[in-house]
């Protein structure tokens, strides 16, 4: 039988509201606080997995 690797990759998600003047300011606000530790994702932010087969030239190292 032959090997292969699959990448499995989770994505978790979480939805925060900050006040900023302007949607780059807010974003730059939320990267600091996650950053920060201030928002925490857990299993409870479990949006979904995806199973992709890593060809030989993909191989990750």
């Amino acid at each position: 039988m032959k090997e292969y690797e699959i990448k499995i990759t989770e994505t978790l998600g979480m939805t925060v509201t900050v006040e900023a003047a302007n949607a780059a300011q807010a974003r730059e606000i939320a990267e600091r606080n996650w950053k920060d530790g201030d928002y925490i994702l857990d299993a409870d932010h479990f949006k979904g997995v995806t199973f992709r087969t890593l060809l030989d030239r993909e191989k990750e190292r």
